[in-house]
């Protein structure tokens, strides 16, 4: 009767794709960039003048790699407040956009979950997620917890460890700490095109974000090259994918 019943009912039926543990196993890819980029963050606030306690608070409250780095620039520098709290908040602003992309996945959630899912996002989580959700209409909530919350711990620990060994390690570039994010980022990227085979937009979107951000980086900053390049170039993929 019990095997009849499930399979009668197979949303009963767990899913192990969409477990809590296998959001877990999904985010082991990044964590080393979390690690290294985390500690070195840590390096960087306690050599700002940060005690432990407030690199805590900032790794648990802020829970931005380059909103980190740039605060504790920053604070360095003896800027005023405001100044660093507007600075931070322009820097965040993209996550406006990658919220709003993975929202659509998450429509069948209460507020509550969603504020959640929301609130633990980060580029490096939503990259994993995007990828996972491909072909799917959906995403699970307890999947999703558990890649959000093992990229925040680890994060926490890593930003910890550098604020304790920091005093040791002046010079974090030389050990290659500074390129930890963008290989991170790139092995996502890898995964992502190997996974859709869509190689030719790929390649279309990849050389037209190159062409924009030398055009742009001659009358502006490499910084807004980089953003102008990210709108145009994504724009520009989905316009010839619809068309293909």
């Amino acid at each position: 009767m019990r095997q009849k019943s499930l399979e009668l009912n197979p949303k009963m039926i767990p899913n192990e794709e969409e477990s809590f543990w296998q959001g877990v196993k999904d985010c082991v890819p990044t964590l080393l960039g979390y690690l290294s980029i985390g500690f070195a963050a840590g390096v960087v606030e306690k050599t700002a003048g940060l005690s432990i306690m407030e690199i805590t608070l900032m790794s648990l409250l802020l829970y931005a790699g380059s909103g980190q780095f740039i605060a504790a620039g920053m604070i360095a520098a003896s800027n005023p407040v405001s100044a660093i709290i507007f600075t931070v908040f322009f820097i965040n602003l993209r996550h406006l956009l990658i919220s709003a992309a993975i929202a659509p996945y998450f429509h069948h959630l209460s507020a509550r979950k969603n504020f959640i899912v929301g609130s633990l996002l980060t580029d490096e989580t939503f990259g994993v997620a995007i990828n996972h959700l491909q072909n799917k209409k959906q995403a699970s909530y307890k999947w999703m917890l558990g890649l959000n919350i093992t990229a925040y711990l680890n994060w926490f620990i890593a930003n910890i460890a550098g604020g304790f060994l920091g005093q040791w390690i002046p010079n974090p570039e030389a050990f290659g700490l500074d390129f930890a994010l963008p290989g991170m980022f790139i092995g996502l990227l890898v995964i992502q095109i190997l996974s859709q085979k869509k190689y030719f937009v790929d390649i279309m979107v990849a050389i037209s974000a190159a062409v924009i951000v030398v055009i742009v980086s001659y009358f502006s900053s490499g910084s807004a090259g980089v953003m102008i390049a990210t709108i145009l170039a994504s724009t520009i993929g989905m316009v010839i994918e619809r068309w293909r």
